[in-house]
């Protein structure tokens, strides 16, 4: 795997996007999937990747991240076809959609097999987000190619590194406050006996 790849052009990459979206969109177990992910949201909760979205709420929020998410991992795997680099198709993503992209690939079995019907891998490898340790910036090459395919991104969820770094920084004020720390890796809460 090598990191010197050349990114190739937004046009291009948005057009293969669409393409591969539109395959596993067609697959007929897809929508169970994504509609899974939806109603199970519970199990894919992250305390610092939800809360810092402005006044969060499930209900109102699952649907859109889940289609953010299916979309940025169709730009992922466009970005990887050309290249075969999988460093280099992990691009930077907004907090908020990449914890979704998270909860979305724990759906490995079923997406195991959309990726077998439709012959397009689902690119997404946690290992490398933090090998290449880039935040997302503001229209930055992911954005441009997610508008040249979908459209204009959702600033709900498209929240720049250094706005999500400081919304953070109020969390690790609010959890410390009951002995959560360490960005939700520590906890001084001492569970009774029951």
């Amino acid at each position: 795997m090598s990191t010197t790849a050349i990114l190739p052009k937004p046009a291009a990459v948005a057009e293969r996007a669409l393409e591969i979206l539109g395959a596993w969109m067609a697959d007929p177990e897809m929508g169970a999937v994504l509609d899974g992910c939806k109603r199970y949201s519970s199990d894919w909760s992250d305390d610092y990747g939800d809360f810092i979205i402005d006044r969060y709420n499930v209900d109102q929020d699952a649907a859109p991240r889940i289609n953010g998410a299916i979309r940025v991992m169709s730009v992922k795997s466009a970005v990887y076809e050309p290249t075969g680099d999988e460093v280099v198709a992990e691009l930077p993503v907004p907090v908020p959609l990449d914890v979704t992209c998270h909860a979305l690939t724990a759906q490995f079995t079923a997406l195991s097999r959309v990726q077998q019907r439709t012959g397009r891998l689902f690119v997404h490898s946690t290992i490398n987000e933090h090998l290449v340790a880039t935040p997302w910036r503001t229209g930055d090459y992911t954005q441009q190619v997610y508008e040249a395919a979908f459209g204009p991104v959702d600033a709900r969820y498209w929240i720049d590194a250094a706005e999500a770094e400081r919304r953070r920084q109020v969390l690790d004020g609010v959890y410390a406050s009951i002995g959560i720390t360490d960005r939700g890796m520590t906890s001084a809460i001492a569970y009774a006996a029951a």
